[in-house]
């Protein structure tokens, strides 16, 4: 009888809790469970001055004037936008993860007796304060409490990096400002040389030391870097002198222009290992930078000068020069008819006959000739090359873009190797005698 009187409670106490589930858990909404509450209730955007004690001690304040941020304590100065973003949106969205107690007795178990670290922040004029203590022992969550509280609760550990910042992290960082889609001129003055480069219709040339084109992505990563180049630590925001950083005599001098205005960096002495010393012309402060920029600004000048001896390409080009011995031949890209009556493009020798020649070949003649690159130059204070270039191999001239274009390269070459000049650039460019032979064997392959 007592068994049947057990076995009859269980069935009640499984009815009972088969309806609770059905009537209270099964209209649960399953995201309840992976909601937590936020630490504050605000928006972002209506922050409008954060206070920061980093764990060093150090106290930042910054402020936003109209909509735009500004350091304003322990020094003036423009902050990082990035940095600034980080902690107002993490203010925002900050997770209370658990709460530990909702009255301690001891703080100083977590850390918050003396809190590590401390945001302050306000919003339409009121004032809300984080306090950070220690991190929990696995070192996922943090500890902290809000300073009108007394419970202790967790929030993510991965916000400690974002909290956790002192004025330096939180200043711009940026060493030269400058519009980078409007640099137009580059300038590195350096004991070796002045190298100066001038950008028109969205191409680099080079101006000094000998007149060029120049290498467009060389050039142009150059700018960028210096665009984004960034301060490694300020050593004097005013310095009295600069010879003790060797800024007075500035060992490299870089300007970035832009339209009438210009950005100027003096390049000093080594400041320690992987550093310099450098200041921005136009601001008073000294500051260290990545001392691997000064290898890339004084780097052989071949490296910043365009390789390719030719710009024209098969698909462009129009009208083919070659001279070898003595004979010119000459090849035009014409507009015929086909059988079905449409346009079409076809190359015809129109020198020293003229002949239909078989497309192909033409076209593995110019592949060969657009495709030859300097490995190198020699002479480039100087329209002269080496002697053998007085009576060359080949003469070469491409007209490409519709004929508003043309470019005249000469091939020769000394012993084994190869040089070639092009019309309107100092210098001679080195190139493998490989090349020069792929060109003559393409051209006496022509049928």
């Amino acid at each position: 009888m007592r068994g049947l009187r057990s076995f009859l409670l269980l069935i009640v106490v499984a009815g009972g809790l088969g309806a609770y589930l059905y009537f209270v858990e099964a209209k649960r909404d399953p995201s309840d469970a992976d909601k937590k509450e936020k630490v504050f209730t605000v928006e972002s955007d209506k922050i409008d001055e954060i206070t920061v004690k980093s764990e060093s001690g150090e106290r930042t304040v910054l402020k936003k004037v109209g909509t735009e941020w500004q350091i304003v304590e322990p020094v003036a100065a423009q902050p990082d936008g990035a940095a600034v973003s980080g902690l107002t949106s993490n203010l925002s969205t900050l997770e209370l993860q658990r709460v530990i107690e909702e009255n301690p007795q001891d703080l100083a178990e977590y850390g918050l007796a003396q809190p590590r670290l401390e945001v302050t922040f306000k919003t339409g004029g009121q004032e809300h304060r984080l306090q950070i203590g220690r991190k929990t022992p696995a070192a996922t969550d943090l500890y902290a409490r809000l300073g009108d509280q007394k419970r202790v609760f967790l929030i993510p550990g991965y916000v400690d990096a974002t909290f956790n910042k002192t004025t330096f992290d939180l200043r711009d960082k940026t060493v030269l400002k400058v519009d980078r889609d409007k640099i137009d001129t580059l300038s590195i003055t350096s004991p070796k040389r002045v190298l100066k480069f001038t950008k028109a219709d969205g191409e680099w040339q080079m101006t000094l030391p000998v007149k060029g084109r120049a290498d467009f992505t060389a050039v142009d990563g150059l700018v960028s870097r210096l665009n984004t180049l960034q301060t490694k630590s300020i050593v004097a925001p005013e310095a009295a002198s600069l010879a003790e950083y060797g800024l007075d005599k500035p060992e490299t001098t870089i300007q970035l222009g832009s339209g009438s205005s210009q950005a100027t960096l003096l390049i000093g002495k080594t400041a320690g290992e992987g550093v310099v010393y450098a200041k921005d012309q136009s601001r008073p402060a000294v500051i260290t930078i990545d001392a691997s920029l000064v290898g890339d600004v004084t780097k052989d000048i071949g490296e910043y000068r365009q390789k390719d001896l030719f710009d024209a390409r098969a698909f462009n080009s129009t009208r083919l020069e070659v001279t070898r011995n003595g004979q010119t031949s000459v090849f035009e890209k014409t507009k015929t008819k086909n059988k079905e009556g449409q346009d079409e493009e076809k190359w015809k020798q129109s020198t020293p006959t003229a002949r239909d020649v078989d497309q192909s070949t033409v076209d593995n003649l110019i592949s060969a000739i657009t495709a030859a690159r300097a490995t190198s130059f020699v002479d480039t204070a100087a329209n002269t090359g080496p002697d053998k270039l007085a009576k060359p191999e080949l003469a070469i001239a491409i007209t490409s873009d519709g004929g508003k274009r043309v470019e005249k390269v000469t091939l020769a070459r000394s012993g084994a190797d190869g040089y070639a000049t092009r019309e309107g650039e100092a210098g001679t460019a080195k190139v493998d005698a490989a090349t020069i032979d792929n060109i003559i064997k393409s051209l006496d392959g022509i049928k």
